[in-house]
This record gives structure tokens, C-alpha cells and sequence, in this order.
């Protein structure tokens, strides 16, 4: 009995410490900026698929709750933090939708199975990707107004390396997936 909960505990603790490393990782490369046209790119979507794939839709949504959790009280985790402010007034302001979107992308890309088909693989990134533009787009246009061109702020700029990072993660699917065999 006390072998089984020793088990349970170290289980347990491991998950706990994926998490957090997995929510260090996406806070990294919310920081790093790539030079790209026709605006620079972060890396965290490419870092929310590799989550997904790497680590399944339950340990997946548990990193980016994590990282939500982390920005909303106040470190600075996200992209543009903190020169443009922090915590829950970052989180609720223009990319709130984008934010949330990551976390139906880790459950979609968690989600799903992944064969040697790259057609397919690619597409099934492609959906979840456009899962977090959908959801940002939706909540940048209730912030500013539908008045406005939703499409061509919060989606048309990142489209292209959008496209690219979604390459880099379908490539590398078989690798990523290995991940998941060490967990």
C-alpha cells in the first residue's frame, strides 16, 4: 500500500514539474522575436502545438492553465509584458481571445493522433492554430468594435509565419511525439 502511494506521489510530482517546465518554455519564447515579414513572430503557438503533442491534452491544458494563471497574477509570461502592462489587465485586454485560444488548440492538438500522413498532420495543426485566431479574432472585435478590419489586425499579419511554424511542428511530429513515450 505505502509502495502504491509513493507511486501515486512521485507520479504526481512529475506531472507537476512537466507543467512547469512546460510553462517556463512557453513564457520563453512569448519573449523571443523573430524577425519576420510582414511583423515579428513569437514562437509560442509552434510551443502550444509542441505541448499538445508532446505532452497530451490533460498534462497540455494543465501547462497552459499554468501559464495563464501565472500572467493573470502578475509575471510577466506574456508576449509584450511587461513595457505594456501586466497581469489581469494584460490578460483581459486585445489578446485575451488569443490567449484563451491556446488553450482549445493544446486540447486539440492533444487530441488528436498523429500518423506519418503529413497532409494530414498538417492539417490537424492548421485547425487548431486557427482555433486561437478565431477565438482572438472574436474577442478583438467584441473589444473594438466589428466596425473595424478584425481580420486584417488580428490575423492577416501573423498568417505567414502562422503557416511556417505549423511546418516546423509537422515535420518534426515524429520527434515531438517522443515526448509523450518519456511521460
Amino acid at each position: 500500500m505505502e509502495l502504491v502511494k509513493s507511486f501515486k506521489q512521485s507520479k504526481l510530482l512529475k506531472f507537476v514539474f512537466l507543467a512547469l517546465i512546460g510553462s517556463i518554455i512557453l513564457a520563453v519564447s512569448s519573449k523571443i522575436k523573430i524577425p519576420f515579414y510582414p511583423v515579428p513572430m513569437t514562437m509560442q503557438t509552434l510551443i502550444v502545438l509542441v505541448i499538445g503533442i508532446g505532452f497530451g491534452w490533460k498534462l497540455g491544458l494543465v501547462t497552459v492553465s499554468l501559464y495563464l494563471f501565472e500572467g493573470i497574477i502578475g509575471l510577466p509570461v506574456f508576449s509584450g509584458t511587461p513595457e505594456k502592462g501586466i497581469g489581469l489587465i494584460y490578460f483581459t485586454g486585445p489578446t485575451m481571445g488569443y490567449l484563451i485560444g491556446f488553450l482549445v488548440a493544446v486540447y486539440i492538438s492533444g487530441k488528436f493522433n498523429y500518423d506519418n500522413n503529413l497532409v494530414k498532420n498538417f492539417l490537424k495543426l492548421m485547425l487548431a492554430t486557427s482555433l486561437i485566431y478565431i477565438l482572438g479574432m472574436s474577442w478583438l472585435g467584441s473589444l473594438i468594435g466589428w466596425d473595424k478590419p478584425i481580420f486584417q489586425l488580428g490575423a492577416q499579419p501573423f498568417l505567414l509565419a502562422e503557416l511556417f511554424k505549423i511546418l516546423i511542428a509537422t515535420l518534426a511530429i515524429n520527434q515531438i511525439k517522443k515526448i509523450k513515450k518519456l511521460i
